[in-house]
């Protein structure tokens, strides 16, 4: 039974920049310093690109090749069917899929389907949610004061940072972080804890107790690093005291 031959088609390759340069060239041949090579399986393999060659590997291609640049502009690069030779290469160069890519529309068209798929669901699990959830997210995930925040104000931030980030806000949702950081920004908000040495060391801020909790390692966000602690067989203790105390304050 006779092979089927694969449909030669015009290709499109784009950079994988977010800023593109107006013209940009891509490897196309080995050098002692910078081999240009394809590993098959078995053995590495030389590239090279030469337009009136039939393969891009370097062993199978004879001594009257004619070497041509790869030039991505405004960072695209146009290569018709009936260039399947470079098509060829490219599919094997080292870059593909890091320096550059193959435009698929199809590809490309599920990937937007996907992203509005979140940004739907995160705006709708944002109007559902209710006020104190929706304080804790302005706590974490925004840092912001809650108590100085009207319900109409809190639903809001949360709303529009949901539609501009979907993918955290609906992970925040499902971290079970969330409201043990919660729990350390109100110990934080009503004075129960405290920061010392440049919010580089947690102290407890009682009346019979303001010994140091924790020391925060430079870089690390306070609130997290307190809300780590207190997943740990000691720091369990200590979040229910202080839990207590803060109810204790809402009452």
């Amino acid at each position: 039974m006779a092979k089927k031959q694969a449909v030669l088609t015009d290709k499109v390759y784009r950079l994988k920049r977010r800023i593109t340069p107006l013209s940009y060239m891509i490897q196309s041949k080995s050098t002692r310093k910078k081999p240009l090579l394809y590993f098959d399986g078995q053995t590495n393999r030389e590239l090279r690109y030469a337009r009136n060659q039939k393969s891009p590997f370097l062993e199978e291609q004879d001594g009257n090749a004619v070497l041509e640049p790869i030039i991505f502009e405004s960072g695209l690069l146009l290569v018709p069917k009936s260039n399947p030779v470079l098509q060829e290469f490219l599919s094997y160069h080292p870059g593909n899929g890091g320096v550059f890519e193959l435009v698929d529309n199809e590809k490309d068209a599920s990937v937007e389907v996907e992203s509005l798929d979140h940004q739907l669901e995160a705006q709708i699990q944002a109007r559902e949610l209710n006020l104190e959830l929706s304080e804790t997210l302005c706590r974490v995930l925004l840092g912001l004061n809650v108590s100085k925040m009207t319900s109409a104000e809190i639903k809001r931030d949360i709303r529009l940072f949901a539609k501009e980030n979907p993918l955290e806000f609906l992970d925040a949702l499902n971290d079970p972080m969330l409201k043990i950081q919660d729990i350390c920004y109100k110990l934080f908000d009503e004075g129960l804890i405290s920061l010392k040495n440049n919010n580089r060391d947690i102290y407890y801020n009682l009346k019979s107790n303001k010994k140091k909790i924790i020391t925060v390692p430079f870089g690390e966000e306070p609130a997290f690093m307190l809300a780590s602690y207190f997943q740990t067989d000691d720091g369990i203790e200590v979040m229910k005291i202080l839990q207590t105390k803060l109810e204790n304050l809402e009452d």
